[in-house]
């Protein structure tokens, strides 16, 4: 994910709004005691996030990959009042860290967590979606892209991580079945006419995508 120089990430982050003592604890923690803490979206991603959400002011959001929570309390931020989002984890042994910082956040009361295979609970979900954040197994992207975007209202948003995959996209190899799922998932976005794309190097790559 180093595709812009160290000294200038730190300062984009010394002249960004720093985390909360909350985020900074989960922070600290998922870097701590979790394998594969780089899925933890971080300081500078979950405010991109937080901020995306404020200017909406959604009130649904669908967040596809809970991790331990950092993403899903950034989002939240962005809620209407009475809004809800709703969070989805296959790993039910991450479900204790994530319901003990999200109990902490100011939104706790409008987040709701489901433990389980997203391609499973996915068709069971009837909102109609403002956000929608996909950042789970990359060999189901398209999968998810296709179930949800039909829940996605006209003018509605889908952000899409890891969609560079550390560059790896650009020539995958014949054996990397995540760097081959998301070439093909950014193929098959960026050709559908049902939205319009712009893809950003922030991390790992996020897309964000307007369903016209």
């Amino acid at each position: 994910m180093d595709f812009i120089p160290e000294e200038i990430e730190d300062y984009c982050g010394l002249h960004s709004t720093p985390e909360t003592p909350l985020l900074a604890a989960l922070n600290r923690e998922t870097h701590a005691k979790y394998l594969w803490s780089r899925m933890l979206s971080g300081h500078q991603q979950g405010m991109h996030l937080q901020m995306i959400s404020q200017m909406i002011k959604p009130e649904h959001i669908l967040e596809i990959g809970t991790y331990t929570g950092y993403s899903a309390i950034c989002l939240a931020k962005g809620l209407r009042e009475g809004g809800r989002l709703t969070t989805i984890e296959k790993n039910p042994e991450l479900q204790d860290v994530i319901m003990r910082y999200i109990s902490q956040s100011e939104n706790s009361k409008n987040i709701t967590l489901l433990t389980g295979d997203a391609c499973e609970i996915l068709p069971t979900l009837n909102d109609i979606y403002d956000l929608v954040f996909i950042d789970a197994d990359k060999e189901n992207y398209i999968t998810y892209f296709d179930t949800i975007i039909n829940k996605v209202k006209t003018g509605g948003f889908i952000l899409a991580d890891n969609v560079l995959w550390d560059g790896k996209v650009l020539n995958p190899a014949p054996n990397d079945r995540e760097a081959l799922a998301l070439a093909a998932f950014n193929k098959h976005v960026s050709s559908c006419p049902l939205v319009e794309v712009l893809m950003l190097p922030l991390r790992d790559g996020l897309s964000v995508i307007r369903k016209k």
